[in-house]
Formats: structure tokens, C-alpha cells, sequence
């Protein structure tokens, strides 16, 4: 057993020893590959979602050095037709380059890379005539053995997303991975190969740099869609195992909208989160500020392109147009706000909304709370203006100023209207989320409120501990707000909210869609259990 070289089935056995959501499933889609002109696949998918986890599986699955029998005959893998032929069956090559860069610098980790494994072929293969690199090596221990091997490399991509790689270390531990997987070798050498990183394959001009592989990224995933994360059923489950409410795990942890073969629609959750939500008991952010999302604050701060827009809607919970096919990978030069929200897609901070053809937003609560800390560290000057002037708006809404609340509807309103379709309920839905930008300071939000006999088409309910009154809005275009506020009462929309204590504020605001000057209007009161004052 080897460090690089068939290390074994010991992480898999950890994770089998820990409460694990079966993902074997995985394993049937590469040995569909094997022996094939797919047999090299890099899978991308966001940090925290598992993928150290499958390489340590298929590190286990595939190794000729161990019995894994015991970790795999209760799983779905189990069950497949080719399950015997492929267990145990190949030599394996794990490389985990996050382990080669905490023991050297970038500029040496080629060569770091290829001295390690050349030393350790020759501790697990003594016999093996002694080559000088790594293609040499593998190919002798393929005629001595008769064995293939699988290649598993896990985070691939560290040394190109790294903050400090120079352009030429980046060149030059891509020439090393083209060098491994070139096509005269990669026939004799690998029955497959399984790649796993954040990012897809960098581009060179408009070729992947290493183009033999087959790219299967967060935002196309194929066939390994059902992998990238739990599944809903998977998280009732663990949800009834740990005794926690299902709808608040949801609320929190899902919303990554992933399309698999013939576009079958995928909905995942945040594996990481779910299980520390599920042990802890506690519902928050585990998620954690990548240095990626620091370098795209510096582009939302200089508004490049419309970022700083787009950030802001975004973090008013609003969708907004992205195109991902230029994406060239660079993580130091971006040609557009595509760019930086195609980055953002591939490092989970966000999901693509195919059915808008295109469009991506924030995906839960989780990522709104981390992206929502984001925007208060921007200093651009009209971000912070926005800021300050939603945090007005929400005092105003407080102090039952009915008049600037009106007028600030209507200034952003007026803003935002090519965008939204001035006229209809929905684009005022989406003008009330910009004006109430910084609510998630105090405020969780609902949506289609089920309350009394109707729907509200808004409720703010106060976080813990946080002293704002609760409030229910209701949205017109045409009309009176008198109207509005007289259907709140008649449907009694504020009747599943009276549990929460304090004031609870009914909103009512309208605009007179048929008068080309659009004046809004607004009205606000109290309620009680006993009714209203």
C-alpha cells in the first residue's frame, strides 16, 4: 500500500463509519466509461459538496490492493450488473494536489508532484525497473502487473484558482496534467480517470488545456447531476433520523436547480451544511467566505459592467441574466459581469434558472445570508447610498411615514422599470424587494403568505431577539390603498402571524398605472389580536 500509489480503502472506511448518504450510484457512470474514448471525466462542483468524499470512494471501489467487498455489498453500486468485474480490479493513481501544495511552493509543484509518486511507485512496485518519469513508470508497472490503472486527482484546480499562482506556474502545472493524460499514453496506462475540482478546465484561446477530458461542471452536469449533492429525499431522511424540521432545512440548504441527461431537472441541497444543521441542531450559515467571492467583491465595488446592480438585486432575492459559455476559467482577468457571476455559479453562490433561459440567482437562505454580508462590505459609493436608503425606508415603514415610504416606492420604482415591465403586481413585488434591500438585518421573508382565507403577497417576520415589528404587505397596481388595507382586514392576512408577539404592521401600497405620472400611494396600520387600533 502506497501513499499515491493503491493507498487503500482507510478513508472510505471512516466515512462509511460515519452516518453516510449513499452516492455509489457515481461509481456505475465511470465504469461506463472505462475502456472507452469518455474514459476521462472532470467533474467540477462547489467546495463543501462532497467531492472529497468521492474520490475516496472510488479510491476504494477500484484498488487492486485491498477487499472493499465489505463497503460496498449494502450500497446501491452492489446492484449493478458489472459491480464484481470492476471491484478491486485496477491499480489506482489518487493524487490530492492540496496535499502537494502544503508541502511545496507552486512554482515547484510539478516537479514536487513527480518525484513523490516516481518514489513511491518504486516502494510499492520494488521490482519495477526504475524510470525517470512518472508516463515511464506507469506504463512498466502496466506490462509487469497486467493491471490498468484509474487516476483519481482530487482538487485539481488549487493551483489555478490559488491567489498567488503566476501565469507561468499556472502554465506549467497545466503542461504537467496534459503531459499524464496525453492520447498515446492515456490508451495503454488508464482505463479511466476521474478529475475533481471547483472549476471547469481552464481555456487556452477557445480549447480546454487539457482536452482530452470530458467537462461535466455545476452548470452541466449530465450524468453526474444526481451526485452533486443530497437529494430531497435524501435530507427528509436525514432530517427524520435527527429529529429536525424538514421545511426549515429546505428553507435554508436547497435551492441548486441542476440539469442533468436530456435536461432532467435536479434540485440538490449543500451536503456540508445539512449534516452540521442536522448535528448541531441549529439552523445558520456553515458555509464560510471563499477567497473567490473577495476578488468579485473588488468588481462590485468598481461596478464593473453593472455588477454592482446586479449584486443588489441579487441580495433583494431578484434574478438576473447571465451567459456562461464565454467563461474562459482566468480568475485574474474578467471580460464582462458575466465572468464574475459565472464564477459565482461554479463556486455555489449561486444557480442557473434555465427555464428563464439563462438567468441565475442566490440559491437559500444560507448563501443570501453570506452574499447579504458581502454587499455591506462594498464601498461603492452608489451601493452604499442604496443601503442607506433602504435602511431609511425600513425606519420610515416603522414610523408609519406613509408619505416617504410612497415616494421612495416610487423613486426606485421609476429606476427599475425598463427592467421589471413598469406596469403589473410583479415588477412591484420586485421594486418592494430592492426598497427593502437590507432586510435581512432583521427580517426573514415570506413569499405567498397562506393567512386567513387568501395569500398576502408579503410578510417580514422579525429574526429572534430582533425588537422590529412584523409586518404584512399588500401590493396593487391600480387601485386605492384604502382598497388594499380593507382586503388585508377582510381576509384577515395578518391571523397566522399573531403568535409572534409585538406590533405587526399591515402595508398597503399601490400606484395608478393609468396616470402617466404613476403616483404611488401607501397606507399603514397597527394590529392586534383584539383588532385593530
Amino acid at each position: 500500500m502506497g501513499y499515491y500509489i493503491n493507498p487503500g480503502n482507510e478513508n472510505f472506511k471512516e466515512i462509511r463509519n460515519d452516518e453516510y448518504i449513499d452516492k455509489s450510484g457515481l461509481i456505475s457512470v465511470i465504469n461506463s466509461t472505462i475502456g472507452t474514448k469518455k474514459r476521462l471525466s472532470c467533474v467540477s462542483r462547489p467546495r463543501r459538496f462532497g467531492k472529497s468524499y468521492a474520490a475516496n470512494m472510488l479510491e476504494a471501489y477500484y484498488d487492486c490492493g485491498c477487499d472493499s467487498h465489505g463497503l460496498f455489498d449494502d450500497l446501491e453500486i452492489a446492484k449493478a450488473p458489472d459491480y464484481e468485474k470492476h471491484l478491486n480490479q485496477y491499480n489506482v493513481l489518487y493524487l490530492d494536489i492540496t496535499g502537494f501544495m502544503s508541502d511545496t511552493t507552486l512554482e515547484g509543484l510539478p516537479a514536487f508532484i513527480r518525484k513523490e509518486v516516481v518514489e513511491d511507485m518504486g516502494r510499492v512496485f520494488p521490482d519495477m525497473k526504475q524510470e525517470d518519469t512518472i508516463k515511464k513508470c506507469l506504463n512498466s508497472i502496466v506490462e509487469n502487473t497486467g493491471r490498468k490503472f484509474i487516476a483519481i486527482i482530487d482538487e485539481w484546480d488549487a493551483p489555478v484558482r490559488d491567489p498567488y499562482s503566476t501565469e507561468k506556474t499556472k502554465k506549467d502545472y497545466l503542461e504537467f496534467l496534459r503531459s499524464l493524460f496525453k492520447s498515446e499514453i492515456t490508451k495503454k496506462v488508464f482505463a479511466a480517470a476521474y478529475m475533481t475540482g471547483i472549476l471547469p478546465v481552464r481555456k487556452d484561446g477557445t480549447q480546454s488545456a487539457i482536452s482530452e477530458f470530458a467537462e461535466y461542471t455545476i452548470i452541466k452536469p449530465g450524468p453526474f447531476a444526481p451526485y452533486a449533492g443530497f437529494l430531497e429525499e435524501e435530507v427528509k431522511g436525514v432530517c427524520a433520523r435527527h429529529g429536525v424540521p424538514f421545511e426549515e432545512m429546505k428553507g435554508w440548504y436547497d435551492g441548486y436547480t441542476l440539469y442533468g441527461r436530456a435536461g432532467e431537472r435536479v434540485s440538490v441541497y449543500n451536503p456540508n451544511s445539512v449534516m452540521k444543521a442536522a448535528d448541531c441542531g441549529e439552523f445558520e450559515s456553515y458555509w464560510g467566505m471563499s477567497s473567490a467571492v473577495y476578488g468579485a467583491l473588488d468588481y462590485i465595488n468598481m461596478d464593473f459592467d453593472g455588477l454592482g446592480e446586479a449584486a443588489e438585486r441579487l441580495t433583494a432575492g431578484l434574478e438576473v441574466p447571465v451567459r456562461t459559455a464565454e467563461f474562459r476559467n482566468d480568475m485574474t482577468i474578467f471580460g464582462s459581469a458575466d465572468d464574475v457571476l459565472t464564477l459565482l455559479l461554479h463556486f455555489g453562490y449561486l444557480t442557473l434558472v434555465r427555464e428563464e433561459k439563462n438567468v441565475c440567482r442566490i440559491p437559500n437562505r444560507e448563501i443570501m445570508e453570506e452574499f447579504a454580508g458581502m454587499i455591506h462590505r462594498v464601498s461603492h459609493r452608489e451601493t452604499i447610498e442604496r443601503l442607506k436608503e433602504s435602511e431609511q425606508f425600513l425606519a420610515d415603514v416603522i414610523a408609519g411615514d406613509t408619505a416617504a415610504v410612497a415616494a421612495n416606492i416610487q423613486k426606485v420604482h421609476m429606476k427599475e422599470s425598463a427592467p421589471l415591465w413598469y406596469n403589473g403586481e410583479q415588477a412591484l413585488r420586485a421594486v418592494i424587494k430592492l426598497a427593502f434591500f437590507t432586510y435581512r438585518d432583521h427580517y426573514i421573508r415570506l413569499e405567498e403568505l397562506p393567512s386567513g382565507t387568501g395569500y398576502a403577497d408579503m410578510a417580514y417576520i422579525p429574526k429572534k431577539y430582533d425588537p422590529s415589528p412584523a409586518m404584512v404587505v399588500e401590493l396593487k397596481a391600480g387601485g386605492t390603498p384604502e382598497e388594499a388595507l380593507e382586503q388585508m382586514r377582510s381576509r384577515n392576512y395578518a391571523s397566522s402571524l399573531e403568535g409572534l408577539g409585538g406590533e405587526l404592521l399591515l402595508v398597503a401600497v399601490t400606484y395608478e398605472k393609468d396616470d402617466k405620472a404613476k403616483p404611488h400611494h401607501c397606507l399603514i396600520e397597527k394590529y392586534k389580536k383584539s383588532g385593530l387600533k
